[in-house]
């Protein structure tokens, strides 16, 4: 039988801008060095394994991490963002969006650094939230894509976490510091997103927080119902 074509009536994703992503407890600013470099480094003292399974890092010190955000921050992709704490107003980790793709609207979420004080917290996911509404309901895109190395077990559970639906591991995929690295990839794409926000807006909704901040219902169970 021929195979038939199904026309999208599709226009291509816009690119992300260089603008703040404002949210209720955590704001995302495009990297400063100025503005947020002090901050970030001291986010970082004494947290060497939180660079494990990036390309970069830890830094042998202060002036090394400096020059690292300087060169990062003029560059459009990977786009990083400064993750800043609103209550304390701190800088306590990046996120970029990058393998930015307009003309067939996908876009990852990557590079991901959080500092232990914003580790497994209502920021980092509403974080996580902010670039996943921006890139879908704002640039318009059809595929949200989220990569990390397949033993990095933190990363894996998060994505799966955040909704994200696993795809399969691309084994040999790359070489970081040395030492192989297999991929497992995940994507949330545009059908899936309206089921996704919602689960991420009611996990967020003060209702779910009890009066010393832990969750009522896990983001999962959220989900599932």
């Amino acid at each position: 039988m021929p195979r038939i074509e199904i026309e999208l009536n599709w226009r291509p994703a816009k690119k992300p801008e260089r603008a703040p992503l404002v949210g209720d407890s955590v704001l995302l600013e495009p990297l400063d060095v100025a503005r947020h470099g002090e901050e970030l480094y001291t986010s970082s003292a004494g947290a060497d394994s939180t660079w494990d399974y990036l390309p970069y890092g830890p830094f042998g010190g202060k002036s090394e991490f400096m020059a690292w955000l300087e060169q990062r921050a003029p560059i459009d992709d990977p786009l990083t963002f400064t993750i800043i704490d609103r209550e304390s107003h701190a800088a306590r980790g990046l996120a970029s969006f990058m393998r930015i793709v307009p003309e067939h609207g996908v876009i990852e979420i990557g590079h991901i650094w959080l500092s232990p004080q914003l580790q497994r917290t209502r920021q980092a996911t509403e974080a996580i939230y902010l670039m996943s509404r921006y890139a879908f309901d704002d640039l318009g895109n059809r595929r949200l894509e989220w990569k990390c190395n397949a033993e990095n077990t933190a990363s894996r559970r998060a994505a799966e976490r955040f909704g994200f639906t696993f795809e399969g591991v691309f084994r040999q995929h790359m070489v970081i510091k040395g030492r192989n690295r297999d991929s497992a990839w995940y994507a949330i794409t545009d059908a899936e997103w309206p089921a996704r926000r919602a689960a991420f807006e009611a996990w967020l909704a003060p209702a779910n927080f009890d009066p010393s901040g832990v969750q009522r219902r896990s983001l999962a169970e959220v989900r599932g119902e």
